[in-house]
């Protein structure tokens, strides 16, 4: 059997030699982390763990005994210098290891502010893994004053966490509303309204000039000209795939690692899952960035290198934890022209579809996972209700099913 080894030891790595187990690999299987710990949850960080509500082995995926226990050889603490695609070699320092399978599963690294405007300074952070959550959990202490850049999930969670804590948060956004990039308007009224009522000072269509300080950040002055004061400073402005590697060795990237339906990439020795990684769809190309696309890629990759032949096809969701509110989104709403909003009973309840004409295409639903539920079912099966049906308080959403 080939000697398989996996660069990147997060959910889709980790995924990914479990399944490989399970169906059979009797051949060595390494696999390869940058970070000191066994392979953990990254949504936790920037919500249960950071609130102090999740200990750090619950974030774990598996006990660290698990991969010994699978004989996977776990390398932690690693960092892969090159790949040698000639030789199928992987070079750390002045190891070599052979591969006659590699697959790349490098995640995602964080945006940062540039350091000409004050990204350098310290107490200015990012959300992204273990050590990025334990260096600013000391500032999170009531009076505090942090200055969230980037109205996404990770910006409003982080501002939810904070907000609980008594923190004075203030949250600028430099495009016209929170979410823009990734929920309709009717979202983002929803939780815009949801964290004003938390005390959050939100400004939209407000950019970040640059952040002041000598050495540690004191404030920010925006590109309105005005000028605040800030103890800490959280980043949120994005995420970009770990191509780094895949690119020094010279694989095709097309906003990721480029993978064909299979989930390998331009050297059919090389393969890529989960965020890192592009695949075709709907004509053109689509990265997600989420875990059940890590878990699921990652699944199909290790069936393909098993010889299955599968290819691979998404079936998005994603969710989000804001105070007492969960949302969940069940598939995509690229394309949509119109929003249908379903009416719900419960507090900081609802539910917004989306449709490109007549046809289905995603739904957010905050604190209702009837909702979410049945909008999932309808979307994996290729169904699409009439809006009239949703929006209807009188239909019940079961029948919607039928």
């Amino acid at each position: 059997m080939p000697d398989i080894v996996v660069i990147g030891a997060g959910q889709a790595g980790s995924s990914l030699v479990a399944r490989l187990r399970k169906d059979g690999h009797v051949g060595r299987i390494t696999l390869i982390g940058e970070e000191s710990a066994p392979p953990y949850q990254r949504p936790p960080l920037s919500k249960a763990y950071l609130l102090g509500d999740l200990e750090l082995e619950r974030l774990y995926l598996r006990p660290y005994h698990f991969y010994g226990d699978i004989d996977v050889d776990l390398r932690l603490g690693r960092r892969v210098d090159a790949i040698d695609r000639a030789a199928q070699v992987v070079r750390m320092g002045g190891e070599t290891l052979h591969y006659d399978a590699l697959v790349l599963t490098t995640g995602s690294t964080p945006r940062r502010l540039p350091a000409a405007i004050g990204g350098a300074l310290e107490g200015v952070h990012v959300v992204r893994d273990l050590a990025d959550v334990d260096a600013m959990e000391p500032r999170f202490v009531q009076g505090a004053k942090v200055l969230i850049v980037g109205g996404g999930y990770i910006g409003l969670e982080a501002a939810a966490v904070a907000a609980k804590k008594g923190l004075s948060v203030t949250l600028v956004e430099m495009s016209d509303r929170i979410l823009q990039r990734v929920a309709a308007p009717e979202t983002s009224d929803f939780f815009r309204a949801l964290h004003t009522e938390h005390g959050v000072d939100i400004r939209e269509g407000v950019g970040l000039d640059r952040l002041l300080g000598e050495g540690h950040v004191t404030g920010a002055r925006l590109s309105d000209g005005s000028e605040l004061a800030a103890d800490f400073v959280i980043v949120g402005v994005g995420i970009a795939p770990g191509t780094a590697l895949a690119e020094a060795a010279g694989l095709d990237i097309d906003n990721g690692i480029a993978v064909d339906a299979l989930g390998r990439t331009s050297d059919p020795a090389i393969w890529a899952a989960g965020d890192c990684a592009s695949f075709p769809y709907n004509g053109g190309r689509l990265r997600l960035e989420s875990v059940p696309n890590a878990i699921d890629m990652a699944e199909c990759v290790a069936c393909n290198l098993m010889g299955a032949g599968t290819e691979y096809v998404p079936q998005p969701w994603f969710w989000s934890d804001q105070y007492d509110v969960k949302l969940q989104i069940a598939g995509l709403n690229i394309g949509y022209d119109r929003v249908v909003t379903r009416p719900s009973a419960g507090a900081h309840s609802a539910s917004f579809w989306y449709y490109s004409g007549d046809t289905l295409l995603a739904v957010d639903a905050m604190n209702d996972p009837r909702a979410y539920m049945v909008g999932k079912r309808l979307i994996e099966a290729g169904k699409s209700p009439s809006a009239e049906a949703v929006s209807d308080s009188a239909t019940e959403l079961k029948s919607l099913l039928a």
